[in-house]
């Protein structure tokens, strides 16, 4: 199964860039990439980046950077031209980023002549005139392993609040999640916690529009406080991971979490992930903040 299962995110991976070489002179939109992938969007996005190295979209115009390094010296269409081609709508704007990924101006480029148009990638992945695709060498990160448990885990009842808008805002949402308790009355006990539930990518989604949901677990036999959702996150097999340290570097440990341990790890995903804060923030220095990432794996 481990082996099965790397090919499927690798084969996956593979066909998405396929899909964005061929396509190079439009978007594909993220939710196309995903849904030919078997992925949602959230977690596509992460293991395509985790693999890669580069975001879909970044990849897409790093090669068309690299498109026009090659017609500069190749060909003797203008250089505003090749900017258009490249995406750039103003000639400024391209010469801007030209600039800071070859250390010299378009023309400067094209009177310097033969140089080489490839640009740094650790995934090999790069323009080829003839529109072939290189195989994908999946980028590994240096140092320690990841620590990932595999669990079962018993379904969970929440309570929730709905937050639409920057995930640094979530606190938001625990705000009035937390009012909620206290108007109800509801005492703290074992088994409770507070969880958030992430529904977007925030490196794909437009910011006032990522969803996500301030959560806290409830016993069944706690009445739902007025003003909160109740949803049950279904019980099963988990990936679990905790990340220590500020809630600021919890999105690094997600990419490292879908996109280096999961492909090479034998499993698949199947549902909604979320994360567990197990300690307070409010009385926690930051670099002792430990939060539970969780992931629930196919069967």
């Amino acid at each position: 199964m481990k082996t099965a299962t790397h090919s499927f995110y690798l084969e996956a991976v593979q066909h998405a860039i396929e899909r964005i070489v061929d396509g190079l002179d439009r978007a594909i939109p993220l939710e196309s990439l995903a849904r030919g992938a078997c992925l949602s969007p959230f977690h596509f996005h992460r293991v395509f980046r985790g693999m890669t190295g580069e975001t879909p979209l970044e990849l897409a115009r790093r090669l068309r950077l690299e498109r026009a390094a090659w017609q500069l010296v190749q060909t003797t269409e203008r250089v505003t031209a090749i900017a258009f081609h490249a995406g750039y709508e103003a000639h400024e704007a391209f010469t801007r980023a030209f600039r800071a990924a070859y250390g010299m101006s378009p023309s400067a480029f094209r009177r310097r002549g033969s140089m080489r148009f490839q640009l740094p990638a650790r995934c090999g992945i790069h323009y080829s005139p003839d529109g072939r695709v290189a195989k994908l060498i999946p980028r590994m990160r240096e140092g320690e392993l990841m620590e990932v448990e595999i669990r079962e885990l018993d379904e969970q009842r929440v309570g929730t609040v709905r937050h639409t808008g920057p995930y640094n805002q979530i606190h938001l949402a625990f705000a009035r999640l937390g009012e909620a308790l206290g108007r109800s009355g509801v005492a703290w006990r074992p088994g409770m916690a507070m969880m958030a539930l992430y529904y977007d990518d925030p490196e794909s989604t437009p910011p006032d529009a990522l969803r996500s949901d301030a959560a806290v677990v409830l016993p069944h036999d706690v009445q739902m406080p007025s003003g909160l959702v109740e949803q049950h996150i279904r019980g099963g097999r988990y990936a679990c991971t905790v990340h220590r340290g500020p809630y600021e570097g919890l999105g690094d440990t997600w990419s490292r979490f879908l996109g280096e341990w999961l492909p090479a790890s034998g499993y698949r995903i199947d549902g909604v992930s979320f994360e567990v804060y197990l300690n307070d923030p409010r009385n926690t220095p930051q670099d002792e903040l430990l939060t539970e990432i969780c992931v629930p794996l196919a069967d």
